[in-house]
């Protein structure tokens, strides 16, 4: 750029001088300055150069120097997925080189073989693949405690720290210490080389209760897990409760006469027997019905009692919400005009009510909480009438059994 401006400069000079008609000696000095510039241009064009071509001569050098020292992380393909660890967990999702995963075992069971496992540029984990072993707790407990001395001695921590103190693992970066910890563990507030263990179960319960676990959350050493109460199992999510059926799993001990009712946690076996009530007798006629034998013409107090009783079976957990419907009876058709829906006698009437819910059927409402574990009986009856004469009454006798869990 600088030549082509001094070509139009000199272009310019010899056309002022040739209109002027200067003479050749100046002519000729002015030539000589043009050139004396040009010199000193392409001197200093040249030293650039020169100095531009030995700097990236050095950034190449150094180049290759670091590409042999340290090998290239997008060329490096990821290592296989770890195998997995029986009566454990793997933490750690990315597979690729320089990352780690990290191995804990469940509850019962001690890790053997390293914690750590790192991804090397040749695609291989390092280290040999650790197992879980089943530590029984009960039997051999110096055996168990000299494990655990052991494996705390191999990291530094001293012989007596327990396996919810670790060593944590520190790095030296621009002259300070930086210490981390396996998910789980916390730097220790007394000394940074240590790692202690999160109770996750006292965490969680000084906030929302019932967060981790539905029932009972135990806490272990870098983890936590969810148990259930007897009669029920752990859900998929492991930390959900579900009642086990007994009945429909057949692994009940009622007799063939007895009927087996489902209930949280458990399961009843319960004899059903038709009543005795004065001038009218009883037929089983399903396992839980029981109808009333034909009445001699004219005996009205055979007449007053209920035409059949249904019997009725429920389990309910425990401080349900209130009102629920709970139970719904319906007449099939109606001889008379009317029917009535009320409860006999005083018995659960602190809890429910009856209210009629359409022209043939009637509902049981809970209106106050129960809190298990208990039963509750109560019999709900239903009155047919014509022109307020009783045609008959039919009688559904309820049991709850309520839970002592609200799940």
């Amino acid at each position: 750029m600088k030549v082509f401006f001094m070509i139009i400069f000199t272009s310019q000079l010899f056309t002022s001088q040739g209109q002027d008609c200067q003479s050749g000696e100046e002519v000729l000095n002015a030539l000589k300055q043009v050139q004396k510039l040009l010199s000193a241009h392409e001197t200093s064009f040249l030293q650039s150069l020169r100095s531009l071509r030995k700097k990236l001569s050095l950034l190449q050098n150094s180049t290759v120097k670091h590409n042999k020292s340290t090998p290239d992380k997008s060329s490096v393909s990821d290592c296989p997925p770890p195998e997995p660890l029986a009566n454990g967990r793997i933490l750690g999702t990315v597979f690729k080189f320089g990352h780690e995963v990290h191995f804990l075992c469940s509850s019962g069971f001690q890790l053997m073989g390293p914690e750590t496992r790192v991804c090397l540029d040749s695609q291989n984990w390092s280290g040999a693949q650790p197992s879980c072993k089943f530590v029984d707790t009960t039997v051999n407990n110096d055996a168990s405690a000299s494990i655990s001395a052991s494996s705390s001695s191999r990291s530094h921590p001293p012989a007596s720290v327990s396996t919810h103190v670790r060593a944590s693992r520190c790095i030296e970066f621009l002259d300070s210490t930086h210490c981390t910890c396996d998910q789980g563990y916390s730097i220790s507030s007394h000394n940074s080389t240590l790692c202690t263990d999160i109770d996750e179960c006292d965490l969680f319960r000084r906030t929302r209760p019932g967060r981790l676990c539905l029932h009972t959350c135990v806490n272990t050493a870098g983890s936590f897990h969810c148990e259930c109460p007897a009669g029920y199992s752990l859900g998929r999510d492991s930390r959900s409760c579900y009642d086990i059926d007994e009945c429909a799993r057949a692994t009940h001990d009622c007799s063939s006469e007895q009927v087996c009712v489902n209930t949280f946690g458990g399961h009843r076996c319960v004899d059903v027997d038709c009543p005795r009530i004065r001038n009218a007798t009883y037929i089983k006629t399903s396992p839980l019905r029981c109808d009333r034998n034909p009445c001699i013409q004219g005996d009205n107090a055979c007449f007053q009692a209920p035409v059949f009783i249904n019997f009725h079976f429920m389990s309910v957990v425990s401080n349900m919400s209130t009102p629920t419907v709970l139970f719904r009876l319906s007449a099939a058709r109606i001889l008379g005009d009317t029917l009535r829906f009320s409860l006999l006698g005083t018995q659960g009437v602190q809890h429910f009510s009856v209210q009629r819910s359409g022209r043939l059927t009637g509902q049981l409402v809970l209106e106050n909480s129960l809190q298990g574990p208990t039963t509750v009986e109560v019999d709900i009856e239903m009155s047919e009438m014509e022109r307020r004469v009783l045609l008959g009454r039919y009688v559904t006798k309820l049991t709850l059994f309520v839970s002592p869990y609200n799940f």
